[in-house]
């Protein structure tokens, strides 16, 4: 009779990185919200923070969720004068979504946060291991894009 293989999940990295991302998830979380955003919001923070304007539709790609998750977060944002509307000029059924001056004035303290946050998980890495580690891990995300999941 074959015996199982042994199980050891504390040694398969996507376990182990699916941990850590729950381990962080809240901390991470807490210290955003003194700011005034979340981490859901980062996404959209980050794809119009050059003061670019996009549509929902395309925030929802690059955010890697279903539009009508994406209209529930920019509705939340809306109400929290994180971003704003405004008719496409070339196309009548889409508005165009940018950041309000209170988001941009925001994302210098959420960078904060997250260097913070960043620094102290890390600071048990060499420069050299945060390198290998950060190399490592978009391999993965890339090799997930690759597939097609919409995890990456």
């Amino acid at each position: 009779m074959n015996r199982p293989k042994a199980w050891h999940p504390h040694e398969m990295p996507t376990l182990l990185i699916n941990r850590l991302s729950r381990a962080l998830l809240k901390p991470v979380d807490d210290r955003l919200r003194e700011v005034g955003i979340s981490t859901s919001q980062l996404p959209v923070l980050v794809a119009l923070k050059d003061g670019s304007k996009r549509t929902q539709k395309e925030l929802a790609e690059l955010a890697g969720v279903e539009q009508p998750s994406m209209a529930q977060l920019l509705g939340r944002m809306e109400r929290d004068n994180l971003i704003v509307r405004e008719a496409s000029p070339t196309d009548r059924r889409s508005s165009l979504v940018s950041l309000t001056e209170h988001a941009h004035q925001l994302l210098e303290p959420g960078r904060v946060v997250l260097r913070e946050i960043d620094q102290d998980v890390c600071v048990v890495l060499s420069r050299e291991e945060k390198e290998l580690l950060v190399g490592l891990l978009q391999r993965l995300i890339k090799n997930l894009a690759a597939e097609g999941n919409t995890l990456a």
